[in-house]
């Protein structure tokens, strides 16, 4: 009796320990809008994955949020779509229905009484900013310069923090940033070029990481996470 409870206790351990964990972004196109897919994945072994996560369409920055699954070989995906991060109990609003292999998912948006709406296009790879060149000053805010994929310098604040300072790290598909486990990125989405900070939280003590921002051809930049609706 003692061997079998045992085993009923680290079966589920085993089992949680093989599951797999990671964040996906993808950018790309639903329709002719331009859009930034972001997903949480969590795989247990030998079986799909579970995903959440939203995307954003661009440059409007309406949310939409997503849930579902891709299957383990032909990585045929079915993600619902709803406009509140809870889909449980809730009509789908949409749902994206596709292929998800080799860093592309591709497919087709329906509305939700099944009615085929839009095509939509995703890649896992990022364009190349080797040749991006810019000079952004938004408010007090964000300054940055770059001069042909090379970055000569970037401050950014937020409530009680300024990541400055961070030396320029190889990086496809984006320029990177970073120092001591913080990293800034940037990485075109479409018209515009997503900000992102990224394991900063001790070089900003009390304070609190800067939230992604999008800057357009313009140089004007607006929090990535703009509300549903």
């Amino acid at each position: 009796m003692r061997l079998l409870l045992i085993f009923v206790v680290l079966v589920p351990l085993a089992a949680a320990a093989q599951e797999k964990a990671e964040t996906r972004e993808l950018v790309g196109h639903i329709g002719s809008r331009a859009a930034l897919l972001v997903l949480n994945a969590t795989q247990a072994r030998d079986a799909g994955w579970q995903l959440t996560g939203e995307y954003i369409v661009l440059p409007t920055l309406v949310r939409r949020f997503l849930q579902g699954e891709r299957g383990p070989e032909l990585g045929v995906t079915t993600l619902r779509e709803g406009t509140t991060p809870i889909l449980y109990g809730r009509d789908p609003v949409g749902e994206l229905r596709g292929l998800w292999r080799d860093g592309m998912f591709k497919g087709t948006r329906y509305g939700p009484g099944g009615q085929e709406r839009e095509r939509f296009e995703f890649s896992e790879d990022f364009p190349s900013m080797e040749g991006y060149s810019a000079t952004v000053r938004c408010d007090s805010v964000l300054a940055y310069e770059v001069e042909q994929g090379k970055v000569k310098s970037l401050e950014w604040r937020s409530q009680g923090c300024t990541l400055s300072g961070l030396e320029q790290q190889p990086m496809q598909g984006g320029l990177r940033l970073g120092s001591q486990g913080c990293s800034v990125t940037l990485r075109e989405v479409g018209e515009a070029v997503k900000v992102a900070a990224q394991g900063c939280s001790s070089q900003c003590g009390a304070g609190s990481p800067p939230a992604p921002l999008v800057v357009d051809r313009r140089g004007s930049c607006r929090l990535l996470r703009a509300e549903a609706r």
